[in-house]
């Protein structure tokens, strides 16, 4: 059963985007991310323009995070105060990668732009973490006993603009949520991401957060960031497909609901390495789509 998609300008299979949607909403909810660092890619992979992709997928991810808060909000497992200084952040950061988009698609450089920085992020940030959570069950396993520390105290700490975050138990200056907020609302606009990937492993090892109580805190900034970026990409770029997203998050509403419980049963270390392993499989893909010789060797770039 095909659907004509208007601003994509392409009929894909309906079944295939409620699918689509349901396993990345699983995974929104299972590992806090929005779920954009894989849609976005699949998106580009079935032949959806990657501009549209990019746009689309932001209004996707509203609904996937909407939805797994939530699920993790009747566990007590979001810290407001935390997330609202995220959403700062996030809020400035991506009306900046907006405005930055549009300049990259008007010099016809922002496929390549948007594939590179996938390629980057999810390779760095990928290994980063599946290290890490290998590193972490290694010590759960020498000594089950022993309580581990998620991160070390740093110059970062001494930072001024000190607040006191109750349910993370944590005393650190806002500058640092605020900062990590504004980095993941650029990379939100420019990738079409929630910039979950990022953001998890940052509230955990720069912040010091709980493992439980960032997934949800995660989704709770994502929601306004990728709106805030939904609603400009549909202004200013014209790259939103309304009728793609509806498909799309039809299929991620209902994951994200289980992918929070199946979440509840996993270790801290044990979520982080799946995710790694996710991340590392996607940065594979799109760096293959770079090297492999195109069908079509020339393509015709339209500035806006």
């Amino acid at each position: 059963m095909q659907i004509y998609l208007p601003i994509a300008e392409m009929s894909l299979n309906v079944f295939l985007l409620l699918g689509m949607g349901g396993v990345v909403g699983f995974l929104s909810g299972l590992f806090g991310v929005g779920g954009g660092f894989l849609m976005t890619p699949l998106l580009i992979f079935i032949g959806v323009p990657p501009a549209v992709a990019v746009g689309t997928e932001a209004n996707q991810i509203v609904a996937a995070s909407v939805s797994g808060v939530l699920a993790h909000w009747r566990r007590g497992n979001v810290d407001v105060k935390m997330g609202l200084v995220l959403l700062l952040g996030g809020l400035a950061g991506s009306t900046l990668g907006v405005m930055l988009f549009s300049f990259l698609r008007g010099l016809g450089q922002i496929d390549l732009v948007i594939s590179l920085s996938y390629v980057v992020f999810l390779g760095t940030i990928g290994s980063l973490m599946l290290y890490e959570s290998m590193r972490a069950m290694r010590r759960r396993k020498t000594a089950p006993g022993q309580r581990m520390k998620l991160h070390q105290h740093t110059w970062v700490h001494g930072l001024p603009l000190k607040m006191r975050f109750r349910r993370s138990k944590l005393y650190i200056s806002a500058l640092l949520p605020f900062t990590v907020g504004f980095l993941v609302g650029v990379l939100a606009a420019i990738m079409g991401v929630g910039g979950g990937f990022i953001m998890v492993p940052a509230m955990i090892y720069l912040l010091g957060m709980p493992t439980a109580v960032v997934i949800g805190t995660s989704l709770f900034q994502i929601i306004f960031v990728t709106a805030n970026v939904t609603f400009l990409q549909a202004y200013a770029n014209q790259t939103v497909d309304v009728v793609l997203a509806l498909m799309l998050l039809t299929g991620a509403v209902i994951g994200a609901q289980f992918g929070a419980r199946a979440g509840a049963r996993l270790r801290g270390e044990e979520l982080r390495g799946l995710l790694a392993l996710m991340v590392l499989a996607v940065c594979g893909k799109l760096f293959f789509d770079l090297l492999v010789t195109p069908d079509d060797l020339y393509s015709l770039g339209v500035g806006q």
